[in-house]
């Protein structure tokens, strides 16, 4: 399985879920799992990690920003996307990295497209056009209930950024959303019950993984 239409050495593995699902910590678990096996990996987050993306990132979850539009969302997202693909995500791959992202074109989708309303064509193409041909190999949804998402947010104590601050109904479609993009993507997606605990959820990804890497045929770069 290939990264993009250009071979790459590497391999690219994405988390998604809403918030609270624990797909930050099963992402941070199973980077820490692969490279004590001697595997390069690499764990990002999207929007975020070089500076541009990161600056973008405080715009787009400013709380005082909440009369922006759908589309300048939308557009911004990629645009963090754009630079994170370009200067981190590409150059990891084509070293023969393991690439980990928690969050990436799913999220847009889900949120953007399901949750927004926005066309999702017109979704998919501004992802296209953000990432230049990566796509991830395989993607790790983690679906909870929304009454553990918010109860899970609740408990963290902190005040809820301009994303996490949405009525009911907006997470609710981005939940459907995520299982509507899993059924018609069976072959990249795992769909997965995030009620189950962290360290069931962690034994999974890490065998579900390796087999896949195995299977694949995949040799890194050590």
């Amino acid at each position: 399985m290939e990264c993009n239409a250009r071979k790459m050495k590497g391999f690219f593995i994405t988390f998604e879920g809403i918030d609270g699902c624990g797909k930050s910590l099963q992402a941070k678990r199973l980077s820490d799992r692969i490279r004590q096996k001697g595997i390069p990996v690499q764990l990002f987050r999207d929007p975020g990690g070089p500076p541009i993306s990161e600056k973008v990132r405080r715009i787009l979850l400013d709380r005082d920003h909440g009369d922006m539009s759908a589309m300048t969302e939308l557009l911004l997202y990629e645009s963090a996307r754009a630079q994170l693909v370009d200067e981190w995500i590409r150059p990891a791959l084509d070293k023969g990295e393991l690439v980990l992202c928690d969050r990436f074109t799913d999220s847009t989708l889900a949120y953007q497209g399901y949750g927004r309303g926005l066309d999702l064509d017109l979704v998919r193409k501004a992802n296209d056009l953000a990432c230049s041909g990566i796509s991830p190999a395989l993607t790790i949804v983690l679906d909870i209930p929304l009454e553990e998402s918010l109860r899970r947010m609740a408990g963290m104590n902190k005040r809820a950024d301009r994303m996490e601050n949405q009525a009911r109904e907006f997470f609710e479609r981005v939940r459907r959303g995520y299982r509507e993009i899993a059924d018609a993507d069976p072959r990249r997606m795992r769909f997965l019950d995030g009620m189950k605990s962290a360290d069931e959820l962690e034994q999974v990804i890490f065998q579900d993984v390796y087999h896949m890497i195995e299977s694949a045929g995949h040799r890194f770069q050590t």
